[in-house]
C-alpha cells in the first residue's frame, strides 16, 4: 500500500511532468512536415528515465523515488496516446512516408535515449 510520503512523491513527480509536457507541446514545432514536440517529450522522458536507473543502482537509491521519478515525472511527461494519435492521422491521409518516420523515430531514438 501507498503512503502519504510516496503518494506525495508521486503527486508532484505527476504534477511537474505533465506541466513540462503541456509548455513543450502547446505550441507546434516542425521538423520539414513532421510535428515533433510528441516525440521531444518522449525523448526527454526516456533519456531522464534511464539515467534515472543508472544512477539508482549507482547510488543504491530508495525504491520509492521511482515513484517520483519513473512513475510519476516521466509517467505523466511521456505520451504514447498522442504518438498514436499523430501516427494514426498521418495514415488516415495517407502520409505514410511520414508516419514511418514518426514511428521509428519516437520508439527508436526513445529507446536510444535511455541507453544514452
Amino acid at each position: 500500500m501507498v503512503k502519504g510520503f510516496e503518494l506525495g512523491l508521486l503527486a508532484v513527480g505527476g504534477i511537474l511532468g505533465t506541466f513540462l509536457r503541456y509548455k513543450i507541446t502547446e505550441s507546434p514545432l516542425l521538423l520539414g512536415a513532421l510535428q515533433i514536440n510528441v516525440l521531444i517529450v518522449n525523448l526527454i522522458g526516456s533519456f531522464i528515465l534511464g539515467l534515472f536507473f543508472v544512477l539508482s543502482t549507482q547510488w543504491n537509491l530508495d525504491t520509492k523515488y521511482a515513484l517520483f521519478t519513473a512513475v510519476g515525472f516521466c509517467g505523466s511527461l511521456t505520451t504514447m496516446s498522442a504518438f498514436a494519435l499523430e501516427s494514426s492521422n498521418l495514415m488516415e491521409n495517407k502520409q505514410f512516408g511520414l508516419m514511418a518516420i514518426n514511428i521509428l523515430s519516437n520508439v527508436g531514438l526513445s529507446i536510444g535515449a535511455i541507453f544514452a
